[in-house]
């Protein structure tokens, strides 16, 4: 791989998926395999899959189930634990995450008739939980709005995270299932840095527009929560008190915090992206990263993998909450409700974009 830094896309290679038994290299004269040239451009992979809902079963999410209508994302985030996800389904974690997107074309109808089904007990699903589902791509094809119709039809609790001002083009839907408090809404917001955002998050909106996304649909009467995640210490774990400030002032209903970890792929992938795009704090962050988590890039244990473990975690923790308590950020999202659900609520459903 050679030292420069591709810009528009996240990963800066695609490394080897483990649950391929061939792999494909591009050889050189000096055979090197290496990037050259323009980074590919997005494909997307039409899929019509039989079930669309996912149990969740991590203790640290707080929610049961999720729903993805894609899968990749052309965000780009360096930092995403989806990418390790994007192997089941023949891809590498790297480029083809970002550049090969699989795209659910009948999640809609699959999860009115999912909500038909007698043995449904309702409880709130997240969008996406895996990939954001206000990717760049969602603009062309609207699945999540679909998805968003079929909750208003039958009147079912949804939770939404993204990091993408395209969340405002269905305020008119998300209005309604706030009208049955059946919506909460989460905007990621990692840095008030934009050669850091643009870096790390090549395709997602600037953060001035999330804040703006948190101004407009708090003024709608939507609740909203900031996700400061994650944090990456030496990066933007300083941006902390700065960040709190900027979404309290947005109109945020509370915040929330992660701190990175770089489970599977990740690992190597974020390593050359650090060395690339900020080679004098490269070794910095990385050596901070491992201390967060027992010495390890990665965590998969459950209670210490979100928040971290340490004194540089306690740190980090303590300028949270100090924080948020300055700013009076500490509200509480509202309960769900669960009792309007309407089984049949459906049957006139139309998808229209």
């Amino acid at each position: 791989m050679n030292d420069q830094l591709h810009k528009g896309r996240g990963a800066q290679h695609n490394p080897d998926n483990p649950y391929l038994s061939q792999s494909f290299e591009r050889m050189h004269l000096e055979a090197i395999d290496e990037a050259v040239g323009p980074l590919p451009e997005t494909e997307i992979r039409k899929e019509y899959p039989k079930t669309v809902i996912n149990k969740v079963d991590s203790p640290d999410i707080g929610l049961d189930y999720s729903l993805n209508p894609y899968q990749g994302c052309e965000h780009g985030c360096i930092y995403c634990y989806a990418r390790n996800s994007h192997q089941y389904w023949g891809y590498s974690a790297g480029v083809d995450f970002e550049s090969r997107i699989v795209a659910k074309m009948n999640v809609a109808e699959v999860l009115e008739k999912h909500f038909r089904n007698p043995s449904w007990e309702v409880k709130p699903i997240m969008l996406a939980g895996n990939t954001d589902v206000y990717q760049p791509v969602e603009r062309q094809l609207g699945l999540t709005r679909q998805v968003l119709d079929v909750m208003v039809s039958y009147r079912h609790p949804v939770g939404i995270i993204t990091k993408n001002s395209l969340i405002l083009r269905d305020l008119d839907l998300i209005q309604e299932l706030q009208k049955h408090n059946l919506v909460q809404v989460a905007i990621s917001v990692t840095s008030l840095n934009e050669e850091v955002r643009r870096a790390m998050e090549p395709r997602t909106s600037t953060t001035q527009k999330r804040l703006q996304t948190i101004r407009t649909l708090a003024g709608a009467g939507i609740p909203v929560r900031a996700m400061l995640a994650p944090i990456i210490p030496g990066l933007t774990d300083h941006e902390l008190p700065g960040l709190i400030k900027a979404v309290s002032e947005a109109g945020a209903t509370t915040a929330s915090y992660m701190v990175v970890r770089l489970n599977g792929a990740l690992g190597p992938l974020f390593a050359d992206w650090i060395n690339k795009a900020f080679p004098e704090r490269a070794s910095k962050v990385l050596k901070q990263i491992g201390e967060l988590h027992g010495g390890q890039l990665n965590d998969s244990r459950y209670g210490t993998r979100m928040k971290g473990e340490g004194a540089y975690a306690d740190m980090i923790n303590k300028l949270f909450h100090q924080s948020r308590k300055k700013y009076l950020l500490g509200g509480a999202m509202p309960s769900w409700n669960l009792k309007s659900f309407r089984r049949n609520g459906g049957s006139q459903l139309s998808l229209g974009l």
